[in-house]
């Protein structure tokens, strides 16, 4: 991510801005509204025209926030209370200044409701006619100055007031914004922790799925050199051809992918096509997938660890012919694939099983946590694993 990039978008920035004091505006005028004060036109322009130079000063905190975003809290709300200082003196003064033309309107607008006159002399003092029904009509009306013009003291003191509420409304606004990139670097740190442990999975997955490969490559080159040695050269160069097209299928461009259990199927019939090269008379294969079934996705070469066990501790010990069976079916939203045979002389312990359980267990825990199930042991004289997976199919 680039370093320079805002921890809060600006468009989200420019909203809360422009909520905070759309919020303060609608406060006020309906404030205004509520106590009846007079000239509301006259105000609301004026108002607006204050809350827009509001949000561009406001607008102006947030570089200054910016150079603080890797610093820590403490020093952001320094900052943020030493420069909402004269952020609320400027915004003050704006509105002392866009309202001092109207208050000779109030004065006189008040005068007309109350049936006097009130206004202003040279000098800035309030004069108030005050009708005298004691008098003759030509002296029916005495002048009485009210107040004098206002000092610049006094001026000072009402920008001063008006500045400590603009104040705490840009705390407010800072406030926001630090707890809004407070969020942002937390989603931020969650996503890059997300994308850590993917990439663990995914080096972990693929690290178990090459453990396959050269396992099963040491037991066939085994059993070719045995062809070999016992003479048997076209055994010997049938098994390379499928050799060959076995690792040409498996060697998939996503390692850590999942195929279609059709695909699966037909990767490892090539494998037992290789292992009835060395045991024609003692495999056979039955092979039970419903057609609904075959598009159901499963980890690569998930099952080859288990028919490889099969073929090892069920097929090679026996001089009777075994069957080794590979089936699916469903069972609710899982999917449940087994591998069975009947050979006798199997090692009827998982650690007589070798690496083979040991990787399909570590990569279905990688790969699904605890929503799959490895289930293995004897059964019927012979040998059984099942493998429970969540079901899911591609319909692409």
């Amino acid at each position: 991510m680039n370093g320079n990039a805002s921890p809060v978008p600006a468009r989200l920035v420019l909203a809360t801005i422009s909520g905070v004091w759309l919020c303060y505006f609608l406060l006020v005028s309906l404030r205004g509204a509520v106590v009846g004060l007079e000239l509301t036109t006259a105000m609301l322009s004026r108002r607006l025209v204050v809350t827009i130079a509001a949000m561009a000063i406001t607008g102006l905190l947030w570089p200054l926030l910016r150079l603080l975003d890797h610093k820590s809290l403490w020093l952001k709300a320094a900052l943020v209370l030493a420069a909402a200082l004269p952020a609320s003196l400027a915004i003050a003064t704006i509105n002392q200044w866009v309202f001092s033309d109207i208050e000779s309107q109030v004065f006189s607008k008040i005068g007309e409701k109350e049936g006097i006159s009130i206004r202003r002399d040279e000098a800035g003092n309030v004069l108030v006619d005050i009708p005298d029904e004691s008098q003759p009509p030509s002296e029916s009306q005495a002048t009485v100055a009210i107040e004098s013009g206002i000092s610049d003291e006094n001026r000072w003191r009402q920008v001063t007031d008006q500045a400590l509420g603009r104040y705490v409304i840009l705390l407010a606004w800072a406030a926001l914004y630090l707890a809004l990139a407070n969020a942002q670097a937390a989603r931020r740190a969650e996503r890059r922790e997300g994308e850590y442990r993917r990439a663990a999975k995914a080096a972990e997955l693929l690290s178990l799925r090459y453990q396959v490969n050269p396992h099963f490559l040491f037991n066939t080159l085994n059993s070719l050199s045995a062809l070999v040695m016992t003479g048997k050269t076209a055994a010997a160069e049938e098994m390379i051809q499928t050799l060959s097209t076995f690792y040409r299928r498996s060697l998939s461009p996503d390692p850590t992918g999942d195929v279609s259990l059709a695909e699966e199927i037909a990767l490892q019939k090539l494998y037992l096509d290789i292992e009835a090269v060395r045991f024609p008379d003692r495999l056979r294969i039955n092979i039970a997938v419903p057609d609904a079934l075959c598009s159901a996705q499963v980890p690569g070469m998930i099952l080859q660890p288990l028919i490889e066990n099969s073929v090892k501790y069920g097929v090679a010990p026996s001089r009777q012919p075994v069957t080794l069976r590979i089936a699916a079916r469903k069972d609710g939203e899982m999917l449940e694939l087994i591998v069975s045979d009947d050979g006798k002389a199997k090692i009827k312990t998982e650690s007589g099983c070798g690496i083979g359980l040991t990787n399909v267990r570590d990569r279905l825990a990688a790969r699904f946590s605890d929503a799959a199930q490895l289930v293995t042991g004897p059964v019927g004289g012979g040998y059984r694993t099942v493998i429970r997976l969540p079901l899911a199919q591609n319909h692409g």
